[in-house]
């Protein structure tokens, strides 16, 4: 690895490279220093073109071995880019002539859901203040090159970019703080995605990276990071696929932040303007006369007033706010939901001290709502309503499970999940049943919690094709689970 990193973070020369390339390849593998095993570069070879010309653009790369020793190669391949005067480029690119044989590895989107986990890690990591590592979306789009605003923020690459643009999907710039995490990073993912871990002394620190850039996928939410989005936004919602612990949060941020001041509602379809803001509502008169009707508040109505008496902050916590149709309910309240501005609503009734006929929404009143993404038979929150919203994503959380759970479930769980990152689309990866689902509760049967909670989930999800590119992996997954 070090002579590797070395060639990474010095400037190219153009006399030494070729040389000093195969060299550093060469010493990736086996036990006395390198990383992996001997056998790890069977349907492997090394690529390190001795150019002449400076027309061409210097390389040196790892490809599959069924390509030819010279001219154009395909399938999945890591490079180096050098320049001069300057660090390396450490990329993952697919051959100019296209994704044979390695079309099964890139195109499963766990493939670029990864690299780009990987890269965004990377940038949280460096210590400056530029980006130093991107990732495209979809590794497949060969027809996409890297965007101009890329392009732009790395110009000593611009040859780079000009003739393999197009199959570059993911690289880093060896910067010296950085090069080191980078450089492994990219190697260890590059032959796991092959079959092949590294050698046992190197595993522990290999874990250790993926790890860290595996919270890249799912990022944790906790209580003060969704506290303190409240006070700067007041208005949130979390959102998330079942049983990852949204309700449970919301309750505790009002118990504990809030010290109870506020209220917890549920919607669902009957949920009326009437409910929620106020209106009018049949009372009985007590005598012969029958009913006459009232102005009553709604619920928000009653969560303004306990903010108006009160100078600390109050919370309003709408479990599954997407179960009605938040339009109608909101009706012209809407226009009121705005983080930064004070704005008058003028409401159809008088609703008495201290609302009256204008609403004003305290700046004291934080509203917070549960969105349960795996329902989808109910409306998707149209533009206005979730540009005057801070959407958090709630993910199933790995440490929770680790606590919490007990062998079986922790391997049900690992399993679910390593399905859900190599074939789910993006879609689909949201639906991520939660680790509530894998906690061993006191004296319960584990895997007939298993059995009676989750695979109903995941047989809901097969029924309704959620899950459709991958329902085999979940088929097979439920059979297993079964047999427990």
């Amino acid at each position: 690895m070090d002579l590797l990193l070395k060639l990474c973070t010095k400037s190219y020369n153009a006399q030494k490279w070729s040389d000093e390339s195969k060299a550093a390849f060469q010493s990736l593998f086996g036990s006395s220093g390198g990383r992996y095993e001997k056998r790890a570069n069977k349907d492997i070879q090394f690529v390190t073109p001795n150019f002449t010309s400076s027309s061409n653009v210097p390389f040196s790369a790892i490809i599959h071995d069924s390509n030819p020793s010279s001219g154009g190669y395909s399938g999945m391949s890591f490079v180096i880019f050098p320049v001069e005067e300057d660090e390396a480029m450490i990329a993952m690119v697919v051959g100019t002539q296209g994704l044979s044989p390695d079309e099964n590895i890139i195109g499963k989107p766990g493939h670029s859901r990864k690299m780009n986990a990987l890269t965004s890690w990377i940038n949280s990591e460096y210590q400056g203040n530029e980006l130093i590592a991107w990732s495209k979306r979809d590794a497949v789009r060969t027809d996409l090159s890297v965007p101009e605003n890329i392009q732009s923020a790395f110009p000593k690459f611009r040859d780079v970019f000009k003739k393999y643009g197009g199959v570059i999907y993911g690289f880093c710039i060896a910067k010296p703080d950085i090069a080191d995490k980078a450089l492994k990073a990219f190697l260890d993912f590059h032959f796991e995605e092959r079959g092949y871990l590294p050698l046992t002394a190197a595993q522990k620190e290999a874990e250790a990276i993926k790890r860290k850039y595996f919270t890249h996928l799912m990022p944790t939410v906790n209580r003060e990071s969704v506290h303190d989005l409240l006070i700067k936004r007041k208005y949130v919602i979390l959102q998330g696929p079942p049983g990852t612990g949204k309700t449970r949060l919301a309750n505790e941020l009002l118990n504990e932040k809030y010290e109870n001041r506020g209220m917890v509602i549920q919607f669902h379809p009957n949920i009326t303007y009437e409910n929620f803001i106020g209106g009018l509502f049949p009372q009985s008169t007590g005598s012969d006369l029958g009913l006459n009707f009232q102005i009553s508040r709604g619920h928000l109505l009653n969560a303004v007033v306990k903010a108006l008496q009160t100078e600390k902050d109050v919370l309003l916590v709408i479990d599954e706010i997407n179960r009605a149709d938040l339009s109608k309910v909101l009706g012209e309240a809407i226009y009121g939901l705005e983080p930064y501005e004070k704005r008058t609503i003028q409401l159809p009734y008088d609703f008495g001290e201290p609302i009256g006929k204008e609403l004003q929404f305290p700046p004291n009143l934080h509203i917070l709502g549960t969105m349960n993404t795996a329902d989808r038979s109910i409306a998707i929150l149209d533009v206005a309503i979730r540009r005057r919203f801070a959407f958090l994503n709630m993910w199933p959380q790995s440490e929770v499970v680790n606590q919490f759970g007990n062998k079986t479930t922790k391997d049900a769980y690992h399993k679910l999940l390593s399905i859900f990152i190599e074939y789910a689309s993006e879609d689909a990866f949201n639906l991520m049943p939660g680790h509530s689902y894998f906690i061993a509760q006191e004296n319960v049967d584990a895997a007939q919690q298993m059995k009676t909670n989750l695979l109903p989930l995941l047989n809901e999800y097969m029924i309704q094709g959620y899950v459709a590119n991958f329902a085999d992996a979940i088929h097979a997954y439920m059979q297993e689970i079964e047999q427990l």
